[in-house]
């Protein structure tokens, strides 16, 4: 029953980008995958997955009965799946009211947690949910962080984030599920080395040249033309792109003086464990 892998991420931390690498990796075409017919494009907040698994609708439950419900619903998911279920999630790893997790191990085969330093998700993030980078600083430094906190009905159910620091330390702490850290910045540094470590943690026959080919049809400039052509569809109403500029330590350029230090401030621990940060309380260039 251990099927799932949750390709897990804060928003905008290079989640899609490691799924167009996997469909590339797994497809042998020998041409790029489609970016809006991706293999992995399930995501574990989607409202009509959920519904489908639980034959009942989540608009009847309470957001605390949907909190206990959704470990179950990802448990028969599993049970449907003759072969590994990608899914893609935004959730902190998080527990319901009775002390259950959100990800039930018993469902999970592991997990691949995408992080990126938060000076350059606070700019990304702004851009993708057509805010300010200060309104986009604050909401990733408040513990009850949620996505889609709207009242109307939208494609996806909330998900609860907490803060950025807080989202990353609940999934690499946790330890009931096994799981696989990747960093965006070595994405951009070593792609190859990288995401090969990823195919190799998750027991997938390891082909040195797939993972080039691969890495290459994943290129951020691939993705970009492809959207600029045909569109994406996960772009968000208000967003200019969703694949915009994809660079690392972008943060130098872009933030002020004063964002750079509520960020800090915000996540000085966090980011000096992932060696975002120097002994000196400086920002490092990665």
């Amino acid at each position: 029953m251990k099927q799932i892998v949750w390709l897990a991420s804060y928003p905008k931390s290079g989640n899609t980008w490691l799924r167009v690498f996997l469909t590339n990796y797994l497809r042998t075409d020998g041409r790029p995958v489609d970016i809006n017919a991706l293999d992995l494009q399930m995501n574990a907040a989607d409202r009509r997955l959920l519904d489908d698994a639980l034959v009942v609708e989540c608009s009847d439950l309470t957001e605390e009965e949907l909190a206990w419900y959704r470990p179950e619903a990802y448990r028969i998911l599993a049970r449907r799946s003759r072969e590994l279920l990608y899914l893609k999630i935004h959730d902190a790893y998080t527990q319901s009211a009775d002390g259950e997790p959100l990800i039930p191990a018993d469902a999970t085969r592991a997990a691949i947690y995408i992080v990126r330093n938060p000076l350059d998700v606070s700019t990304s993030f702004a851009h993708h949910y057509a805010i300010s980078t200060d309104a986009a600083i604050e909401r990733m430094g408040s513990e009850v962080g949620m996505l889609n906190e709207r009242i109307r009905l939208l494609p996806h159910v909330k998900q609860r984030l907490m803060s950025w620091s807080r989202h990353v330390s609940s999934w690499i702490n946790q330890t009931a599920i096994p799981v696989h850290l990747i960093r965006y910045e070595d994405m951009h540094r070593e792609p190859e080395e990288t995401f090969g470590q990823a195919i190799r943690f998750l027991g997938i026959p390891y082909d040195a040249e797939r993972v080039r080919t691969a890495a290459r049809f994943s290129c951020f400039q691939q993705l970009r033309e492809q959207e600029q052509v045909s569109g994406f569809r996960e772009k968000p109403t208000g967003a200019e792109a969703f694949f915009r500029v994809g660079r690392a330590n972008s943060w130098s350029e872009t933030l002020t003086e004063a964002q750079k230090r509520k960020t800090i401030e915000d996540h000085a621990p966090m980011m000096r464990q992932l060696r975002y940060l120097g002994d000196d309380g400086l920002p490092r260039i990665c």
